[in-house]
């Protein structure tokens, strides 16, 4: 059996991906959540390294939603990606950035998973930061944000890219942001 598997591989002579690899480590760092909604888990990776993980889940010495026993947004009724304020959660991305510095972070790239708190299935569309994410994670300087669909579609979000659609949302012509930003 031994040397079958190591003639053939433990998934038939197919080596799974290095994205699909960092992506199903996210979705198991995701697990760790506390969300009762919607728990996320990234993954930052440089030079073909892991060098930080987070998930979501209530900051240090405080109550997770799990232990409480509720969802502080979901008793105001407060609909999926609003209000981010009243989240008790500090969220996957952010939880991932705290353990670095800046310096390690340049040029590296995240691997964004989302698992649903009730079922534990991967989210159909993959994961997508919110906005506060988003930019923070600009301001660390990862360059690229990967994640997965439920179809197996990996899905690349190029960090440049947020600045420009977050300029036009505010109605500011896109471009004029640093190039310095990403070296």
């Amino acid at each position: 059996m031994t040397a079958e598997i190591l003639e053939k591989g433990h998934l038939g002579g197919k080596r799974i991906s290095k994205e699909d690899y960092y992506l199903n480590i996210a979705i198991e760092v995701a697990r760790r959540g506390t969300c009762l909604r919607r728990n996320y888990g990234a993954v930052i990776v440089k030079n073909d390294e892991i060098i930080s993980t987070g998930y979501t889940g209530a900051p240090r010495g405080a109550r997770n939603c799990i232990d409480i026993g509720y969802c502080p947004r979901s008793r105001l009724n407060v609909p999926s990606g609003e209000r981010y304020e009243l989240c008790r959660s500090v969220h996957a991305e952010m939880n991932a950035l705290i353990h670095i510095s800046r310096r390690e972070a340049m040029g590296g790239t995240m691997y964004l998973m989302g698992v649903e708190a009730q079922t534990g299935g991967p989210l159909p569309n993959g994961a997508e930061s919110c906005r506060l994410c988003k930019r923070v994670v600009i301001n660390a300087g990862i360059e690229k944000v990967l994640t997965r669909n439920i179809n197996g579609e990996v899905i690349t979000y190029q960090v440049r890219n947020w600045i420009d659609n977050e300029e036009l949302e505010y109605g500011i012509s896109p471009g004029s942001y640093s190039k310095e930003l990403f070296k």
